[in-house]
């Protein structure tokens, strides 16, 4: 069905973040990038409202059109803002920002449309990170934390949550029982290269070494590249003694830096000012993740410039369904270094491994086809938002309880805070 976005125009929407967003230093701060582009295409009004500071990383979100507002922990301010906008829609960035701040929508502007974009399923990335810690599998049975009483309660109260892993989607159905009616599959999207730009690209013989690319603010990305320099990188440099690894990512703390070795071509880089360009160069990327969740915005930007890569089976959940990976899939590290080997020497394999990484994004990740799912989706809702909303029941319960304690303990701080 075919929407025009004049039936958007003028609507407003308010974005509650949890940082102001740095897309060239996360794959979270590119997808809030890409969500503001899209609701511009809609002509909706955005104000984006956070009560963490900027940094000389955050995107100039004023210089496309886009205001936004200092607001204040455990304080009025949001109200006045959400009584001054009356906003159509409510953006959270994270299951945090509506237990947050949730209540005072649901209190002040009750006919916003409640969107929660998960970016991924925290509790889920939690578990793996305590079972890989404590050196035992994975088991559905760990999701039962109260972590993930708080992540599914958020995700009930709002109107629509977005997720970017068709796993979790799955989790969420078949382990907590969500309906699918609340529920959105949106992944990032990539822009797919014509055959002319695929030409473009450096060649195999152009491209060398090895890259990693990520955020040290996550986790999984510094236990990554630690796993790589102390268990993975020495195997491969055995057989390449003179290929370099190139490690680089947004906030490298001095436990990251330490890894640094030039010898045994270890290079930490720090922060990439182009991550195309990075990618763009290498000739294969390395992301041993052990745990996490969602996407991976590194393996996407890394088949959109033409490099195939070596991953975990958590790497590449819910990223190429049933097209082959533009490389290979290992967990054990023998096996993963053998096959970065393999695909750093042999030209035929990388070439087929690359053809792969495009077929993915044409077929998974095309923006056009996921946009307007979640254009119809919102036209939905619009429409449909008081019956929506009586066949989440469970969401009104839990809303309504926490408007008697969340709000009441949020209120406690703020007149505390006043006596100060």
């Amino acid at each position: 069905m075919a929407f025009s976005s004049t039936m958007f125009s003028n609507q407003k929407i308010l974005i509650l973040g949890f940082v102001f967003p740095e897309p060239n230093s996360s794959a979270a701060g590119g997808r809030m990038i890409q969500l503001i582009a899209y609701f511009q295409s809609l002509k909706m009004e955005i104000v984006f409202a956070c009560a963490a500071a900027k940094s000389e990383f955050s995107f100039p979100l004023e210089s496309i059109g886009v205001r936004t507002e200092m607001i204040q922990l455990n304080n009025s301010s949001l109200d006045l803002l959400l009584t001054d906008l009356q906003p159509d829609y409510v953006l959270f960035d994270r299951f945090m920002m509506e237990e947050m701040y949730g209540w005072r929508v649901a209190e002040v502007c009750p006919n916003a449309i409640r969107i929660l974009d998960t970016e991924d399923l925290h509790c889920l990335r939690q578990a793996r990170q305590i079972t890989l810690k404590e050196n035992r599998p994975f088991e559905k049975t760990d999701l039962y934390s109260d972590f993930a009483k708080r992540e599914i309660a958020s995700i009930l109260r709002c109107d629509l949550s977005l997720m970017i892993s068709e796993f979790e989607m799955n989790i969420l159905k078949d382990v907590f029982q969500i309906s699918d009616q609340i529920l959105l599959y949106l992944p990032i999207w990539m822009d797919v290269k014509s055959e002319e730009e695929q030409v473009q690209l450096k060649s195999f013989e152009e491209k060398k070494d090895f890259v990693f690319i990520g955020n040290f603010l996550h986790e999984p990305n510094w236990n990554a590249v630690h796993y790589l320099k102390t268990t993975i990188w020495p195997l491969i440099r055995k057989v390449l003694p003179t290929v370099e690894l190139k490690i680089y990512g947004a906030y490298c703390s001095e436990k990251v830096l330490n890894l640094h070795h030039p010898k045994t071509g270890f290079l930490v880089e720090g922060r990439a000012v182009s991550a195309t360009e990075v990618f763009g160069n290498a000739r294969v990327c390395l992301a041993p993740l052990r745990f996490g969740a969602g996407i991976k915005g590194k393996l996407l930007e890394s088949m959109y410039a033409g490099t195939p890569s070596v991953t975990t089976s958590i790497g590449s959940e819910s990223m190429h369904g049933e097209n082959p990976w533009n490389g290979f899939v290992c967990d054990d590290p023998i096996e993963f270094a053998q096959k970065a080997v393999e695909l750093y020497e042999k030209q035929d394999i990388w070439k087929q491994a690359q053809r792969a990484g495009f077929e993915i994004l044409k077929q998974r990740f095309s923006k056009d086809k996921i946009t307007t799912d979640f254009t119809t989706c919102l036209s939905n809702l619009t429409d449909n938002i008081i019956n929506h909303r009586q066949h989440n029941f469970t969401g009104s319960i839990l809303q309504h309880h926490t408007m008697k304690s969340t709000m009441y303990m949020s209120r406690w701080i703020e007149e505390k805070n006043k006596k100060k």
